[in-house]
């Protein structure tokens, strides 16, 4: 949708109902009509894709009180509203199971204040998405039930589901004294308190073993509260311990050797899923590295093996070859950064770290560690420096320019660049193999989701995925690459995530389904956000529906807040 926004629905030229018809299709018309009444909505003439990974079939679709009332021949049907859709394909709604919207849901603000057009999820929206699954890595609120409260009175565009996060869980439980593996009695505390959230409306457990304070636990303390999130309907989504040969944290100057690598990640999530039964998503599944890539057949020989003797076992994608949110890549170690004297700037603190021999000597060492990590010299692009000249280049242009070793560069980078920022650039690394990001995106268990939050045009630097995941999945992935059938991109995006979380009643184009829907052309659906330019809407998702209700209509925003929150009892109430 080329950045295009309205605040109210924009006129879109489509006729509004009853329409006039051949007296056959009058008749089919009637006779749906006198089975079920008059519809709020009908999308007339679409193909639809009905999210299962069948191929489209010509159908029109009517909606009544926020459900799919009539999938087939409406011609002629009453309705408030007829839709023409011919030659645009109708799917259902895409639900990303990996969110971090939480943040903009929980906006405050009245009706036209930037509160309310955050809680509305444009960039979201926008793509096509319809229900989003938050409380990710660990992380989110605490009660449940008081959020849950605060998004059903504030109001949002899409759908939302509640993780209870582990990280804040455990937080509260050890407070500070988090870094050490919890005793049984804290294990049991933690697990009343996921039963509780369970209560409350929470849809499972989230982790982030590679963040504060999870990092710290072990195997053992996670099997009793997935097993507690599973007991109440639940599924366990779990961000990695690491996603290479070394977790975001690990310096070797400085930690033991043998942390985690991916591969002691998805074999921890399998051993978890296998032990409790309970339904795993191992998310945003990576092989990062320049000195992992190619890790991905195993990876995904790991989850085959495991998902043939019946481990419930999953994966989310983001379809990018570069990770972070604002692509604020540091080479240099954080700990050379750790000074009480809050007066050093980063400049002189790296200064201080070379001008000692054997401090230097280790700083070299974890420079080296950090460039392989992010994806080698020809992999990390400078997004923002002093010198505007830099800006749009990569470290090995820099190395070929300055006749400099890498590490050097990097150093160079910190001493010439702003001496206030870490690192002395913005830098984005590259630090995903393309290859491996098709392996993953082809394979039939991995769902499509955005690790993304809410933005609105005019925040600050955020990753592509932000704006252009959805599309970009279809017109890359499928599309251009052909690694895997439009269909299966659509399902990868919606049946399938429905049937991993159990939603009975969304995920597919189906009569008695939510009205969930999304309208797209696929001879125009792009993703238009770049990393230079990523506050950028996508074009080709011409109407979005959440229970009948547009969020998009005609490619335009309309900052409708009709989301309600699901919850594992209304999941499967159907």
């Amino acid at each position: 949708m080329a950045a295009r926004v309205l605040v109210a629905v924009a006129a879109t030229g489509v006729a509004s109902a009853p329409v006039a018809a051949s007296a056959p299709a009058v008749q089919k018309g009637q006779a749906a009509q006198a089975e079920s009444g008059a519809f709020d909505v009908v999308l007339l003439g679409g193909r639809v894709l009905d999210g299962t990974g069948n191929p489209w079939f010509k159908a029109d679709v009517g909606i009544r009180d926020g459900t799919i009332a009539r999938v087939g021949d409406l011609a002629g049907a009453e309705a408030v509203r007829v839709v023409d859709v011919s030659g645009l394909y109708v799917v259902p709604g895409f639900i990303d199971i990996h969110s971090h919207a939480d943040g903009g849901l929980d906006a405050e603000g009245p009706p036209g204040s930037d509160g309310a057009r955050r809680r509305a999820a444009p960039n979201l929206v926008a793509q096509g998405v319809t229900t989003v699954v938050v409380n990710q890595d660990g992380g989110g609120a605490w009660p449940i039930a008081a959020q849950r409260q605060r998004l059903e009175d504030r109001g949002h565009g899409p759908n939302a589901i509640l993780m209870a996060g582990h990280n804040v869980i455990r937080g509260l439980v050890l407070g500070a004294d988090h870094r050490r593996p919890a005793t049984d009695a804290e294990i049991g505390r933690m697990t009343t308190m996921v039963e509780r959230a369970m209560e409350e409306g929470a849809y499972g457990l989230s982790a982030g073993l590679e963040y504060v304070p999870g990092r710290w636990s072990e195997t053992e303390e996670l099997l009793p509260l997935v097993s507690a999130a599973g007991a109440g309907g639940g599924v366990f989504i779990v961000h990695e311990r690491s996603s290479g040969m070394t977790p975001m944290w690990f310096w070797p100057s400085q930690d033991e050797p043998g942390p985690p690598t991916m591969i002691h990640t998805i074999l921890e999530d399998i051993e978890i899923a296998e032990r409790t039964g309970v339904t795993t998503v191992a998310t945003h599944i990576k092989a990062r590295g320049a000195d992992f890539w190619g890790t991905g057949r195993t990876l995904i020989q790991l989850i085959e093996t495991a998902r043939e003797r019946g481990v419930p076992i999953w994966a989310d994608q983001y379809p990018y070859p570069t990770t972070g949110t604002d692509g604020n890549t540091v080479l240099i170690p954080s700990w050379v950064f750790a000074s009480p004297d809050t007066t050093e700037s980063p400049r002189d603190r790296l200064l201080a770290a070379l001008a000692d021999p054997d401090r230097g000597e280790l700083v070299r060492q974890d420079i080296d560690h950090e460039i392989n990590r992010r994806g080698g010299p020809a992999n990390l692009l400078i997004m923002d420096h002093p010198d505007s000249a830099l800006v749009g280049v990569t470290l090995a242009d820099l190395i070929s320019e300055w006749g400099a070793n890498p590490v050097d560069a990097a150093i160079r980078l910190q001493l010439d660049g702003d001496p206030d920022r870490r690192g002395g650039a913005r830098i984005r690394g590259f630090s995903l193999s393309e290859i491996d990001v098709a392996l993953f995106a082809a394979e039939p268990w991995t769902i499509t989701a955005s690790d993304a939050g809410i933005a609105l045009p005019g925040d600050g630097p955020v990753h592509a995925r932000f704006y252009g995941t959805f599309p970009r999945k279809i017109r890359r992935y499928a599309m251009e690459q052909e690694v895997l059938s439009i269909e299966s991109a659509i399902r990868s995006a919606t049946s399938l995530p429905a049937q991993v979380l159990g939603l009975r009643d969304r995920g597919q184009v189906r009569e008695g389904y939510r009205a969930d829907l999304t309208v797209i052309d696929l001879a125009s659906i792009q993703d238009r956000a770049t990393f230079f330019e990523p506050h950028q809407y996508p074009d080709g998702v011409e109407h979005v529906l959440v229970a009948g209700e547009f969020v998009v209509d005609g490619g335009e925003l309309t900052w409708a807040l009709p989301g309600t929150l699901i919850t594992p009892d209304s999941a499967r109430a159907r």
